[in-house]
């Protein structure tokens, strides 16, 4: 098995989305019977989807997909987060397969698809349908603090897996990507890798999470201190970062939305770990973030950061920060409100003056009193 990967041939790939279907877009938008800029930042959306569908009028969006990439993490054992370092990941995990999830049931509502991709759950593969594991690289992973999540050749498998899986969604027609992730402990490796990239200390990117208590976050600012520090000899090899301080999902989600970008795939970021992995992903492709946008904001002080370096702006801030791709299908129906918009035809006003209309003739006083 080839345990390396050719990160530069993606920077080359990736072209810029249609400029000429974005001023298409911002074109028609001003033929509609409407004030100026009066739909706000379905405007803005609609001359997006334009520019990744590379034509307008947009087709609208028919073929969404809930991606879900799932792991466990190390640091769990830790104490960063409520959840049970033990089961929480696979308890996830099964709550969408079996439709129970907030993010399952939002995708019904909204008419997406949901699919998940087990890359490092801490349980017997057996538990899960073949077409979940088929793409796992092992059963959790080291302790970031301490040591290193994977391998250098584990992090090239769950990459190529992540490039694999865009290959997939692309032939397969999807039109529209809501990325997430599934994993106990994901906020705290988020924190370690968003901090190393923007070379920014521990408790500047160390969040809340699942909602810990403060001697749970000063256990977790700790945890992302020292792996901070086993971090920054990497910076410059993007495998090697993910290696050292990501995760098998981490290395996975990176390397989809590096393909996704290459194959023209349009994908909305969720929470802190996409978007610490699109952080990963624009230092090895600078063009890619022109294919994203960004869901929600969690409230992770990690996020704002990545969105700043990224020059992201969330579609929503309604204070969902559960991941799980919920925050980035609740931003589905505004893109399908952008794309149905711009999708139907304009109205173009006749040329034809209207018939003058004869006068209407009012009834005399001596009518109107004869009428009491």
């Amino acid at each position: 098995m080839d345990t390396t990967v050719d990160l530069d041939t993606f920077s080359s790939a990736v072209e810029r989305p249609d400029e000429g279907a974005r001023r298409a877009a911002e074109e028609r938008w001003q033929q509609l019977a409407m004030p100026a800029g009066g739909l706000g930042r379905l405007q803005e959306l609609g001359a997006w989807l334009a520019s990744v569908q590379g034509e307008a009028p947009t087709r609208p969006l028919a073929a969404a997909k809930v991606l879900l990439f799932a792991g466990d993490h190390g640091v769990a054992s830790l104490g960063v987060s409520r959840l049970d370092p033990r089961t929480g990941t696979a308890d996830r995990v099964r709550a969408v397969l079996d439709g129970t999830a907030p993010v399952a049931v939002l995708a019904r509502r909204y008419g997406a698809g949901v699919r998940v991709v087990d890359m490092a759950v801490d349980a017997d593969p057996a538990e899960f349908p073949e077409d979940v594991v088929r793409h796992r690289v092992r059963r959790g992973s080291g302790r970031i603090d301490v040591e290193n999540a994977l391998t250098e050749a584990e992090a090239v498998q769950a990459f190529r897996a992540g490039v694999a899986v865009a290959d997939e969604e692309a032939d397969a027609g999807t039109d529209l990507v809501l990325l997430g992730d599934l994993g106990v402990g994901s906020t705290t490796v988020a924190a370690v890798l968003v901090g190393a990239l923007c070379g920014t200390d521990a408790a500047a990117v160390t969040g809340r999470g699942s909602g810990i208590d403060d001697r749970m976050w000063m256990v977790k600012c700790a945890t992302v201190r020292d792996a901070l520090r086993r971090a920054r000899p990497v910076l410059g090899d993007q495998i090697a970062l993910l290696a050292a301080t990501g995760g098998a999902d981490f290395a996975a989600l990176t390397g989809f939305l590096l393909q996704a970008s290459v194959r023209k795939l349009p994908v909305v970021l969720d929470g802190v770990v996409t978007a610490a992995c699109a952080l990963v992903a624009q230092r090895i492709a600078f063009r890619a973030p022109e294919w994203w946008r960004a869901g929600t904001a969690s409230g992770e002080p990690a996020q704002v950061k990545a969105y700043d370096r990224l020059t992201l702006t969330a579609l929503q801030e309604i204070g969902v920060a559960m991941g799980e791709g919920t925050g980035a299908v609740l931003a589905l129906p505004l893109l399908q409100a952008a794309s149905d918009t711009l999708a139907e035809p304009v109205a173009v006003p006749s040329a034809k003056p209207l018939a003058p209309r004869a006068p209407a003739k009012l009834p005399t006083a001596a009518e109107l009193l004869g009428r009491f």
